[in-house]
């Protein structure tokens, strides 16, 4: 018997930024290199806003591929009758616009993190998505990587008992006092601040780790407080930590799971080494810096009756060709070969729980965009 082809997904790439390279280098990379053998991929157009920004981008990253067309506008990829997927890569408060398009364009979509800059553009897009039957997901590329799913193996595994306690973190030092105002990270038009922009990590920590837990049957947070320090620069946030309770709401509900996630994120700070430490009943699991693409996390089990008495510990490392980025494009590819119009590992669900969350936690902190930002309220 022959063997089987792999099936091909052909991307048509949504900006050209920093963002959109690393997600192209990793698409270039051969999936066989991370033992994948079912699914490969094609870059076949780039879009960008000025037509020779999408040429030298092709030239730089993707090697000079004279196959991959270029245009000077977001729409021709959309109408581009090779492009099976779209990435897109803007500023977070250009994906629900973006995204749309494409929908209705009839392509799949990967739309970067945060997926809207809040819950009512996403559910405008899911309904959208239904509406043409086509393949949507948010860019969380850590919930695909190894390390990941690993750490899940062993936390719902039952040997560590129960989570109760999860601290997340994921800051970065931006010198704010050397950016200009116009900078993503300190523009409210552009959705700016650090929950936005690092918040999605921590919280794809508490959403994997406690969300999805068995003994919490997919139930939404009991309650979620949060608190945020602005900078007087542009008035966005620019440290916030926000709690994120899951606990039994009554006697009768089904979960079982009563833990906490106290999440952090700055846009003035370093992180540090060990960005998340989940505590269990029988045990600790450390996962080391950066967060959003772990190499290495380590696991203390305790003594039988002795909490906090460690008996043994193990560090688990993890290394492949590429950045991570991959991970997450071999989903999408096999998704929409099996005709899925979501992910298992990353669905809806989670998305809307993310947003509805950010959404929470900014109207706590009394963030609000300027008019105009949110495009459906």
């Amino acid at each position: 018997m022959a063997p089987t082809q792999p099936f091909v997904l052909r991307w048509g790439i949504i900006s050209t930024g920093n963002i959109a390279r690393s997600f192209v280098l990793d698409l270039l990379v051969d999936p066989k290199t991370r033992d994948v053998h079912d699914v490969v991929h094609k870059v076949t157009a780039v879009g960008s806003r000025n037509l020779a920004t999408a040429d030298d981008f092709v030239r730089k990253y993707a090697n000079g591929d004279k196959s991959v067309k270029t245009y000077g506008s977001y729409a021709e990829v959309y109408a581009d009758e090779d492009v099976d997927a779209v990435y897109i890569g803007t500023p977070h408060t250009c994906h629900y616009e973006n995204a749309l398009d494409a929908i209705k364009a009839t392509k799949h979509v990967l739309c970067e993190k945060p997926v809207t800059s809040n819950a009512a553009e996403l559910r405008s897009l899911l309904a959208a998505a239904k509406e043409q039957g086509v393949f949507f997901m948010e860019a969380l590329w850590t919930r695909f990587q190894p390390l990941v799913k690993e750490v899940k193996k062993i936390a719902e595994s039952g040997i560590l008992g129960e989570p109760v306690a999860l601290q997340a973190d994921l800051s970065s030092d931006f010198k704010l006092q050397e950016l200009p105002k116009t900078h993503r990270i300190l523009n409210p038009y552009l959705g700016g601040g650090a929950l936005l922009d690092l918040g999605p990590y921590p919280l794809i920590w508490a959403i994997l780790v406690l969300y999805e837990h068995p003994s919490n049957q997919k139930s939404k947070p009991s309650q979620i407080t949060g608190a945020m320090l602005k900078t007087p620069l542009t008035g966005v946030d620019r440290s916030t930590s926000f709690t994120v309770t899951f606990a039994p709401t009554s006697s009768s509900t089904s979960n079982t799971l009563a833990a906490q996630a106290v999440l952090s994120c700055n846009i003035n700070a370093a992180s540090y080494h060990t960005g998340v430490v989940i505590r269990y009943e029988r045990g600790t699991i450390a996962v080391h810096a950066p967060i959003y693409c772990p190499r290495s996390f380590t696991v203390q089990y305790f003594e039988e009756g002795k909490p906090g008495s460690v008996v043994k510990e193990e560090t688990r490392q993890f290394e492949y060709a590429g950045n991570g980025w991959h991970f997450q494009a071999d989903e999408v590819a096999r998704c929409v070969r099996d005709g899925k119009v979501e992910s298992e590992l990353w669905g809806h669900d989670k998305s809307l729980l993310e947003m509805e969350i950010f959404d929470e936690v900014r109207r706590q902190g009394d963030y609000k965009f300027p008019p105009g930002v949110e495009k459906v309220v």
